[in-house]
């Protein structure tokens, strides 16, 4: 599955990991908004790191003969 989403560097990102990553920027984004800072300007919260999106050269789905090739390298 980490091959067909792009690479290795997806391996062991599922939805859950996705959706955890989702919701700790949105938690961040909200206490940005809803936050009252000493100087009146909202600190930059960093986002949480996932893995690179691949370039791919075509938007259909990943055909097998694709992740046979990228296993082969």
């Amino acid at each position: 599955m980490a091959l067909a989403s792009g690479g290795r560097e997806h391996l062991g990102w599922g939805v859950d990991r996705h959706m955890a990553a989702d919701l700790f920027d949105a938690l961040n984004v909200n206490t940005r908004a809803t936050g009252h800072w000493a100087k009146g300007k909202a600190p930059k919260l960093p986002a949480w790191p996932r893995p690179a999106k691949p370039e791919t050269k075509h938007n259909g789905p990943v055909s097998v003969a694709d992740i046979y090739q990228r296993l082969r390298r």
